[in-house]
C-alpha cells in the first residue's frame, strides 16, 4: 500500500471551520489520509505539537499550509499544499 499524505484540520465548531471541513473533503483524493479535530473535544496535543494558534487549520504532512497562517484557507492553497494531488 502506498504512503498517505496526512492532511489534519483543526476546528472550534464555527461555520468557517465547517466550510473549511468541507472543503478539504471535497478535494481531497485516495492519497489523502484526513483527520479533523474539534479542538472542543480533542486534538489539543496535537494544535500545540504543529504551533496551531487559530481555527482553522490544516496541516499537510506535519507543516501548517501556508494560507492558514495568513487568510482564509481556500481551495488553490489547499491544492498546492498537495491535498488533492496523487501521490
Amino acid at each position: 500500500m502506498p504512503n498517505k499524505r496526512k492532511v489534519e484540520v483543526f476546528t472550534a465548531g464555527c461555520p468557517l471551520c465547517h466550510e473549511t471541513v468541507q472543503l478539504v473533503k471535497k478535494i481531497s483524493c485516495p492519497s489523502c489520509d484526513v483527520k479533523v479535530y474539534d479542538l472542543r473535544k480533542e486534538g489539543m496535543d496535537e494544535a500545540k505539537k504543529y504551533g496551531v494558534n487559530s481555527v482553522p487549520t490544516v496541516v499537510v504532512n506535519g507543516k501548517i499550509a501556508e494560507c492558514c497562517s495568513r487568510k482564509k484557507p481556500n481551495e488553490a492553497d489547499l491544492r498546492a499544499a498537495g491535498i488533492g494531488t496523487p501521490l
